[in-house]
């Protein structure tokens, strides 16, 4: 009888570590991706599509070219994918094609401005260009796809990859969103390069990250005339002017200090002449927040001011924010499950040296939409040597991408990927083992 207890007992353990430890649980087993990310195969490949999508930059929801190009990557390497998902959008599956699934981001559109800077590779598209480094988002993606695919067989679960249109504004990531892509999917990673963090470091934090955001613009209608002869015009700059004042006391006098909020009026448009009272002006601007309660009093009270201050000089006044064509973005909080989880993967790849904290940023991003619907982290990845130049900020005619992050981008991606899926691989077994005891 004790012998068949013994064997019970041995078939039982032997048996835990067989279904317990899969290959990636063990950090000492898994790929070095950096390693691999920087081979010439792979790095030289990343660089030629970031160079191609760079010379066809197109925006918001018009990325045609840039999809065939991804989906063409994708089918070189026997990558699964779905296409159209948001107009242009394409989501590719590594893996197993059951569950667990974990997500990986690149948004993929440029910006409508004029490249100034002179090299082999500038924009060929009068007006456009990859001004925010959306060209090596997707180029990192797709090396950790070609990373990935190469080690398929060892991953613990699928890797969903969206290759995402319309983050400019546009809000592509609720499309994406919308079309059910998220179904089972447990968590999602995202990254944006960065021109003054040093090449190789990342920074991030838990909870919010980036503010929400919205647009607002309003037509101020008067009666326009002789300037020499105010009195028989309404003058709707005036009325204007007392509007953009008195917004900014909603920041300065209605919102609590410890509270971070922004409202800037950026846009002001009326009359043509000298010596000419318009009939009406247009003012437009941006306001922010880390909360949807304070984003919402701003949106109410925006509104309440202009029209009030308008009537105070005669003036009708009409307000629209702009939700059609510039929806609004939730404030992008990081989970802190996640964030743990991030720092030992970044840790590991980089050293502990190359993991930095960082304060909340006024800017917005529409990975938040993602952090709405599922678990979701995003993390900023540095690309200044400041040995070979300091890189222009984004969002200006002067921007470059320091090529030589490609492969920290893509190795960062992979490592979280294939190391995720191990997690929840192990957690699953272990839930599972849990309920069989208690049976």
């Amino acid at each position: 009888m004790a012998f068949f207890v013994w064997v019970n007992l041995f078939i039982i353990i032997f048996s835990f570590f067989l279904t317990a430890t899969p290959i990636f649980s063990d950090s000492n087993s898994i790929p070095n991706f950096l390693d691999l990310a920087k081979e010439p195969q792979v790095f030289d490949w990343m660089v030629g599509i970031r160079r191609k999508i760079h010379e066809n930059p197109e925006v918001c929801y018009e990325e045609f070219e840039t999809s065939k190009l991804i989906r063409a990557k994708l089918d070189e390497l026997g990558i699964a994918y779905k296409h159209p998902v948001a107009v242009t959008g394409v989501i590719g599956y590594i893996g197993t094609g059951l569950p667990p699934f974990v997500a990986l981001r690149a948004d993929m559109d440029a910006l409508p401005i004029q490249e100034s800077v002179e090299w082999e590779h500038k924009s060929k598209v009068a007006g456009k260009m990859h001004a925010c480094g959306h060209d090596a988002h997707v180029s990192m993606l797709l090396g950790a796809a070609k990373i990935l695919k190469d080690h398929e067989k060892d991953l613990q679960g699928t890797v969903v990859l969206v290759f995402q249109p319309a983050e400019e504004g546009c809000g592509g990531a609720k499309k994406i969103v919308d079309a059910g892509v998220f179904e089972n999917v447990s968590a999602i990673f995202g990254l944006h390069v960065l021109y003054n963090l040093p090449l190789g470091e990342v920074a991030s934090r838990s909870g919010p990250q980036f503010a929400g955001s919205g647009f607002f613009e309003a037509i101020i209608s008067g009666r326009g005339g002789h300037a020499a002869i105010p009195q028989h015009s309404i003058d709707p700059i005036l009325a204007a002017s007392n509007v953009i004042v008195s917004l900014q006391h909603i920041i300065s006098r209605e919102a609590d200090p410890l509270d971070s909020q922004v409202l800037t009026v950026a846009k002001f448009q009326g009359g043509a002449a000298f010596n000419v009272i318009p009939d009406s002006v247009t003012i437009g601007g941006t306001f922010r927040s880390f909360s949807r309660e304070s984003f919402t009093q701003m949106k109410h009270r925006i509104e309440q001011v202009i029209t009030g201050q308008a009537a105070v000089q005669r003036c009708n006044a009409t307000v629209s924010f702009l939700d059609e064509e510039k929806p609004f973005f939730p404030p992008t909080v990081n989970n802190d499950d996640l964030h743990h989880y991030f720092q030992c993967v970044a840790k590991s790849l980089l050293g502990a040296d190359k993991v930095k904290g960082i304060e909340p940023m006024m800017g917005s991003e529409d990975f938040a939409f993602y952090q709405e619907a599922l678990p979701g982290y995003i993390f900023l990845l540095g690309m200044e040597d400041v040995s070979v130049e300091h890189l222009p900020s984004g969002h200006t005619p002067y921007y470059k991408v320091n090529e030589d992050v490609l492969p920290y981008g893509a190795a960062l991606h992979a490592s979280l990927a294939a190391k995720y899926l191990a997690k929840l691989h192990q957690e699953l077994r272990v839930v599972e083992g849990k309920y069989h005891d208690e049976l």
